[in-house]
């Protein structure tokens, strides 16, 4: 099933759902972290009502592995819908235990004399498909077969690199339906390897703890087009790291911040 298919299954209009993931889309022992956030905030949108009211932020905790082809269940809660703003919490359960977490805050405009612009600049140049990871299995996790990859800065996963920084564009293989969204933003913000992993000299497993995600605007862009990436770790220390990122549309313009607290298992 595409990502698509995956965000528009029916039952995801309901505050309870119980669902299933394709083994396609696996992450090592778990299903890949950006799908599950992404079914997370499209049941809270399917549960918010107020179209006027855009993504804010998203936060998600990482709880535990989330297994591929065993059900589980989503519950989106209504935490408090204000004047202006709605927040909204979602957690997935999986044979009675709790994988994942996600709190959002949504708002709608109001009239304000402050504005501020975002200067952020992407340093990448345009996209050139030879840069464009290809999928190996067995190799690469296996959700990496519906998404394209294109690494332009940084090295690759476990190649005793010297330095952390990783910067690339990434899209789904299948054009997005009916365009591009903060929903398909905030799934490929999670398809790129940990930045810490190219300092690893070996093959090194890691795992995201936390996440959080601040929306700059609403997103509505052309199903085809690349997302860009450009994330840094801000320090690591004692098996854990933490890692900013930057995400730009096709055309350079600063799109959501980004900030990850992951876990290393080099020792």
């Amino acid at each position: 099933m595409t990502f698509d298919q995956l965000i528009s299954l029916p039952d995801l209009k309901l505050a309870q759902a119980q669902l299933s993931l394709p083994a396609s889309w696996g992450q090592g022992r778990t299903v890949f972290g950006g799908l599950s956030a992404a079914l997370m905030l499209q049941s809270m949108l399917n549960q918010l009502g107020d179209q006027n009211r855009r993504l804010l932020s998203f936060s998600c905790n990482f709880v535990g592995p989330l297994l591929s082809e065993t059900p589980f269940e989503l519950n989106t809660q209504l935490l408090r819908a204000g004047k202006n703003a709605t927040q909204m919490q979602t957690t997935i359960t999986q044979n009675d235990q709790v994988c994942l977490v996600a709190l959002a805050c949504f708002g709608k405009p109001r009239s304000s004399a402050i504005k501020v612009a975002a200067k952020d600049e992407s340093t990448l140049t345009e996209v050139n498909h030879k840069q464009t990871l290809p999928y190996i299995e067995g190799v690469m996790p296996a959700f990496i077969q519906h998404i394209d990859l294109n690494l332009q800065q940084g090295a690759m996963p476990f190649s005793d690199a010297s330095s952390s920084h990783i910067g690339g564009w990434m899209k789904f293989k299948e054009p997005a339906q009916p365009h591009l969204s903060v929903l398909h933003l905030l799934a490929l913000a999670d398809a790129w390897p940990p930045t810490l992993l190219q300092l690893c000299k070996g093959p090194t497993p890691a795992s995201s703890m936390s996440w959080y995600v601040e929306f700059l605007d609403d997103i509505e862009l052309a199903g085809t087009e690349w997302f860009a990436m450009e994330a840094v770790t801000h320090q690591a220390e004692h098996g854990y790291a933490i890692e900013d990122a930057k995400l730009f549309s096709q055309d350079g313009k600063l799109l959501a911040l980004s900030r990850q607290t992951v876990a290393v298992f080099d020792s």
